[in-house]
């Protein structure tokens, strides 16, 4: 599988997190990287370093604007085999600032639109009370529902192909 380390949209660049990148966002740096906006990471963001791999290109990615990183996007891993399918779960996440611009929705694109071209289905898992990320789901294409989890997260779906 061919992804890039750096995936480029309209508005975003979306780096995938170096060893660098990790120690920092862990806290294990003394200092904070340049560019990262006043509120990252976010704990979500530091939750997503715990899921890095050397070299994997499906691990978190950084999401930024211009030189100002806003958060953080990734797969849970490499695509595993769901019922004959190949398939990968997306996380994302901003800081609070960059809500309602569309830069979630952008990158949530970009990514499923790089996996859909590897032939693999992207899922998403959201909790039914998050308004804000259930749009960006909607506006990326994820109509269809897979099904629900035992904690009652909805498990959404985008151009799910059968099995």
């Amino acid at each position: 599988m061919s992804i890039d380390d750096v995936i480029v949209t309209e508005r975003l660049t979306l780096p995938l997190w170096n060893a660098a990148d990790v120690r920092a966002i862990r806290g294990q740096s003394p200092l904070r990287q340049p560019g990262w906006h006043a509120d990252f990471p976010r704990k979500d963001d530091v939750d997503a370093a715990s899921m890095w791999r050397e070299g994997d290109p499906w691990g978190p990615r950084s999401i930024v604007r211009g030189v100002t990183v806003l958060g953080s996007i990734g797969f849970f891993g490499p695509p595993e085999d769901v019922d004959g399918v190949s398939e990968v779960e997306i996380g994302f996440g901003l800081v609070r600032e960059a809500w309602g611009w569309g830069f979630a929705t952008e990158a949530v694109k970009a990514l499923v639109d790089t996996a859909e071209a590897e032939d693999v289905r992207v899922r998403a898992s959201v909790e039914p009370t998050n308004a804000a990320s259930l749009r960006v789901l909607a506006k990326a294409g994820f109509t269809q529902l897979l099904r629900a989890t035992d904690d009652g997260h909805l498990v959404m779906a985008r151009n799910a192909p059968q099995a």
